[in-house]
């Protein structure tokens, strides 16, 4: 009859495998540089469960993020990034159903190919920035103006202190 202590010996490594395998994949994000400004808190706590109809919130790796989606291909939002200074990336003003408007400088990753490039939006004018990153593959069925749309009141917790001039959309 085995003894009690290899018993446990065999079940300790069987427990944490099904403790790891019920855990889901955290996306691995990059902090930015002003993670640490309490409004990133602020308005990482505010945006929403979902985005479109079936982006789940995922977990990430780093302080004031979050993502939503498929861990390999998850829609990205990370505070503190560096504010923009003034530029010539098209610039839009989104504005959420509660009436809520958002700056956003609007940039293709690959301008070649818009169709299949990932999607940078990035706040302008607030401080702390925030930054949404769109992958190719949920840009290609999604618009992704409507995540910015449905982002905005999150983001409108960081202050304004400039707007776009100039708007372009």
């Amino acid at each position: 009859m085995p003894s009690t202590r290899s018993r446990l010996r065999a079940t300790v490594p069987v427990a944490a495998l099904l403790a790891l395998g019920g855990c889901a994949q955290a996306v691995p994000v990059t902090v930015a540089p002003h993670a640490t400004d309490p409004v990133c808190a602020d308005v990482v706590l505010s945006t929403p469960d979902t985005l479109g109809d079936d982006l789940d919130r995922v977990d990430t790796t780093s302080q004031a993020t979050t993502a939503w989606g498929d861990p390999h291909a998850a829609v990205v939002l990370r505070c503190g990034v560096e504010p923009l200074g003034p530029t010539t990336d098209r610039c839009v003003t989104v504005e959420a159903p509660d009436g809520t408007s958002v700056d956003w400088v609007v940039v293709a990753d690959d301008p070649q190919d818009e169709q299949g490039s990932d999607w940078t939006f990035t706040t302008y004018g607030r401080v702390p920035a925030v930054e949404v990153r769109v992958p190719a593959e949920v840009a290609a069925t999604t618009s992704s103006t409507s995540f910015v749309d449905v982002l905005g009141p999150a983001v409108a917790k960081a202050a304004v202190e400039r707007s776009c001039v100039g708007l372009t959309g």
